[in-house]
């Protein structure tokens, strides 16, 4: 029998007898904290060889709500061929889709003490540019390593702000006109805590006349 423990704020599995853990990513959202109806995925660090990582996704059934357990110390680059099968997985038609089962990130909230959850549902993962994807109201958003981000609205006589996540907000508003869109673009050696930091902000913008493509883009 597999059972899961949480001992905060890590995860640890205990599968067939052999003990595993994930090293959740924080995060200060709790709009969702219950997720009812799951099947547990996961990706591991390993530890002996950093450059890998183990899927595990015996327990996925595609009628339930799909929790993904990403360790946070993994890169961008080693987990998108993951999300990219699931997010595949999830969208394709069959006699016994659940068109409501989602999919999660799970994270952790330190100041709940408790775990808290990310809709990724309908997020596509591309791993180039957003470049071709860019329109005549698009706002497009870098988030390189080192904490750098970089805003650029190429509509309002080609605005480049450079900022960090602190500021990040603040940085967006500046730029922003009527009826955005904007397009996320993640430097693929950004760790999976740093994805959660900024997708955690993001969740924070509050504007009626902006809108967060689904389309996101991982890439060097």
């Amino acid at each position: 029998m597999k059972r899961l423990f949480i001992i905060l704020p890590v995860i640890i599995l205990l599968i067939s007898c052999n003990k595993k853990t994930v090293l959740l990513p924080e995060t200060d959202t709790k709009e969702i904290t219950e997720i009812l109806d799951v099947s547990p995925i996961y990706i591991f660090y390993n530890e002996t060889k950093p450059d890998s990582t183990d899927f595990n996704r015996k327990n996925m059934i595609s009628t339930t709500n799909w929790l993904v357990n990403i360790d946070k110390r993994l890169t961008l680059k080693q987990i998108l061929p993951h999300l990219q099968y699931l997010q595949e997985k999830r969208s394709k038609d069959g006699m016994h889709k659940n068109e409501n089962a989602k999919n999660y990130f799970t994270c952790f909230n330190p100041e709940i003490q408790n775990l808290a959850f990310i809709e990724f549902t309908n997020v596509a993962f591309h791993d180039k540019s957003s470049e071709k994807y860019s329109s005549e109201n698009s706002i497009v958003i870098d988030f390189n390593t080192h904490n750098k981000i970089t805003i650029l609205n190429p509509n309002t006589n080609k605005i480049i702000l450079k900022t960090e996540a602190d500021y990040l907000l603040n940085s967006i508003e500046e730029v922003v006109t009527l009826e955005n869109i904007i397009y996320l673009n993640f430097n693929k050696n950004l760790s999976f805590q740093d994805y959660i930091t900024y997708k955690s902000l993001l969740l924070n913008l509050d504007r009626i006349n902006v809108t967060i493509s689904n389309d996101e883009f991982i890439y060097n």
